[in-house]
């Protein structure tokens, strides 16, 4: 063991520090492995944790009152389990935001949206036209439209009429 002015080394096949009362081992280091035996792991740095490998964990969570925030600036962030992920905000709001496309894909089962209301943002609202009807300036505001898909997946809108407005030639679908 050396201590200096700058450092203090110790040189030996395996390090550890333990509770004083029940004796646990709160910390230990060979050269396979470091292992942190306490109850709970805070990290203080403004910074948070950087892992320059995967992380296993059983359990994630923010002190009481603060976000959490798993965040890979650079590149992507996976969240894999054999058994499934579970994203759960008991108390409120759960939100997914990116850049560019959100792939929600189930390679065996299904994608089920279950809410007393299901907004779909945005959507573009293709031509419709007929030879029995014809614009007027008199003619009511359209607000009632019908959900069309386009053979490619898009969504789209078409003003609703007595049979569907959907069609396959749309100019959305066309364009897209």
């Amino acid at each position: 063991l050396i201590s200096g002015a700058d450092a203090v080394e110790a040189q030996s096949k395996r390090f550890e520090v333990r509770a004083t009362e029940s004796g646990k081992v709160l910390f230990s280091a060979d050269e396979d492995e470091i292992v942190i035996g306490a109850d709970r792991l805070k990290v203080t740095g403004t910074e948070g944790a950087v892992f320059g490998h995967s992380v296993e964990t059983p359990h994630i969570r923010a002190e009481p009152s603060q976000d959490l925030k798993l965040e890979s600036p650079t590149r992507s962030l996976v969240m894999e389990a054999p058994r499934g992920v579970q994203v759960n905000a008991a108390a409120g709001d759960l939100k997914a935001t990116c850049r560019k496309e959100l792939h929600l894909q189930s390679t065996e089962g299904e994608i089920f949206l279950n809410a007393d209301t299901i907004r779909l943002g945005n959507l573009p609202v293709g031509s419709f036209s007929s030879s029995s009807s014809s614009p007027s300036s008199s003619a009511p505001r359209q607000t009632i439209y019908e959900l069309c898909i386009c053979p490619n997946g898009k969504l789209y809108l078409s003003p609703a009429g007595a049979s569907s407005t959907c069609q396959s030639s749309s100019n959305i679908c066309l364009w897209s």
